[in-house]
């Protein structure tokens, strides 16, 4: 493709789309190159951050749930948070983050990911949960889908 044809195309794109549909789809392609390095004592992995639905603490074992398989380690939920929270990752309550980019949609105290888990979102994490949800612009889809928090 010729300087002028990409050109062409990312203009057609632009007045198709908006220029922040653009800035959208660029920002999900370096989020799917991105890399989160799972390490414990015995072993190393690499695993697409794209590919993280999200992770569960329990006394300070995380559980890591992946599109493709579940890996567990010791440590800190904040220490993850750290990590993946410029990747759109947040608390839905004390012992969980997630990713806003997997969930379909947020429905009294509930939320539905993309692979149809339902995880439960605390009342004190709710106005930030919803306000990244809906800033991110993954909107709800009119289908079947909708975003209300009962407090």
């Amino acid at each position: 493709m010729t300087n002028k044809s990409l050109r062409s195309n990312i203009l057609t794109f632009i007045a198709t789309y908006g220029e922040s549909a653009l800035q959208e789809a660029m920002q999900q392609y370096i989020d799917n190159q991105q890399i989160y390095i799972y390490k414990t004592k015995s072993c190393t992995a690499r695993i697409k951050i794209s590919d993280i639905y999200y992770l569960q603490s329990q006394q300070h074992n995380i559980t890591i749930y992946t599109s493709h398989d579940i890996y567990k380690k010791y440590g800190t939920l904040t220490q993850e948070l750290n990590i993946l929270y410029s990747y759109g990752f947040i608390k839905c309550n004390q012992s969980c983050i997630v990713s806003l980019s997997k969930i379909k949609s947020i429905q009294n105290n509930d939320i539905t990911l993309a692979n149809d888990t339902i995880l439960h979102v605390s009342r004190s994490y709710a106005p930030k949960l919803l306000a990244a949800f809906n800033s991110r612009n993954y909107a709800y889809n009119s289908n079947n889908s909708s975003i209300s928090i009962k407090k």
